[in-house]
């Protein structure tokens, strides 16, 4: 009787010892697999259309690894082709910045490079704060002429070893013409992209431009051709090329055709922004799968309802937002909004920006009026 109960338990003990040996590997898979894949966010937009301010909402945000405009390397190294050439090359860049593959930039940096070798490196906080830098801490916000002193003598190999520590990969670039170049990355089971699209308009956009026409003539050669850049139509050629691009952007994102597109596209106005900061950051927030600190809610009123009047360009200084983006209907001659209507009639239809019929209408028409359409 003892003997048989001796056997009994012997056999238990051999059982749980195997079911042990069978389940234990497969627990540690999922406690490996608990950590959520990274989130990839692509901030689409052109030039001038607010989104170096945009980047810096999710830049300042602590769990986001940002970079400013990473596709200007290959533009600056292969600057004799045109933007259509280029896209497949800035496409590739992109997809490697997700993967935190930062080799992907040798072929356009000299050997010799450091942190400070990248555009724009200072205008990421995760660049300024560790492991990247070690002088700031993680949480801060940290403004990018701070970080320029401080930060610049770091290594190049802290870009990659900082992307891998995020759980977001943010991205903001304005070298896209067409949503259809981005199906792969959509469709690429290594990433977890979603799109937002952030337009201005283009009557605001034409005005930034006038003011920094020389910062961004290079990148208009690309975009339309050095002949297409001359004379007193060149401005409006380029003008042109961006208002369809945002259109045929719009209309592929928001019907969500294909249907890897449905709930991965967000369209948000620049205007809307400024005009109620912290319910269109939210918005964003959501979309990205990011939460709204309240230090980041103070951080986005304060820079958003200062006294500073945006005058110098690619400053992201506080100011008053509203204001500032309103500028263009006191600083544009009427002749000049009606040559921008004309071009951009059909994307302004598209995203909600009524035209201008007189002088006296581009003076005197409400707010509410000129964006009734949402």
């Amino acid at each position: 009787m003892v003997k048989s109960r001796r056997v009994r338990v012997l056999l238990i003990l051999v059982v749980l010892f195997f079911l042990l040996i069978y389940f234990l590997p497969c627990s540690n898979d999922a406690l490996t697999e608990e950590k959520p894949s990274p989130v990839h966010i692509l901030i689409l937009s052109s030039w001038r259309s607010g989104s170096s301010f945009t980047g810096q909402i999710f830049s300042q945000h602590p769990s986001v690894f940002y970079l400013m405009e990473p596709a200007w390397h290959v533009w600056v190294k292969m600057y004799q082709n045109s933007a259509e050439v280029l896209r497949m090359a800035v496409r590739d860049l992109v997809r490697s910045v997700f993967l935190c593959d930062m080799s992907v930039f040798d072929a356009y940096m000299s050997s010799q490079k450091k942190k400070s070798d990248l555009f724009q490196w200072e205008s990421s906080r995760a660049l300024c704060s560790p492991p990247a830098c070690d002088l700031f801490s993680r949480s801060d916000i940290i403004t990018a002429g701070n970080c320029r002193i401080i930060c610049g003598e770091y290594p190049f190999s802290k870009v990659e070893e900082a992307c891998k520590t995020y759980s977001h990969v943010v991205i903001k670039e304005v070298r896209f013409f067409d949503l259809k170049v981005l199906y792969p990355l959509l469709t690429d089971p290594s990433l977890n992209l979603k799109i937002i699209h952030l337009v201005r308009d283009p009557r605001a956009v034409f005005r930034s431009r006038e003011n920094t026409v020389a910062n961004l003539k290079r990148d208009s050669n690309i975009v339309v051709g050095s002949q297409g850049t001359k004379g007193e139509m060149g401005p409006y050629n380029t003008m042109e090329v961006i208002c369809k691009s945002h259109a045929e952007i719009y209309k592929a994102g928001s019907q969500a055709i294909p249907s890897f597109l449905k709930d991965r596209y967000l369209l948000v106005r620049y205007e809307d922004i400024v005009r109620d900061p912290l319910a269109r950051v939210a918005q964003m927030y959501r979309f990205a799968e990011l939460h709204f600190t309240p230090e980041l809610q103070k951080w986005v009123h304060n820079i958003t309802h200062g006294k500073g009047q945006g005058a110098q360009a690619f400053d992201i200084g506080s100011r008053d937002a509203l204001r500032v983006s309103q500028a263009w209907r006191k600083a544009l001659p009427f002749q000049k909004i009606e040559k921008v209507q004309n071009l951009c009639k059909d994307a302004m239809d598209l995203l909600g920006y009524r035209l201008v019929q007189s002088e006296e209408e581009q003076k005197n028409m409400s707010l509410d009026l000129l964006f009734a359409q949402n």
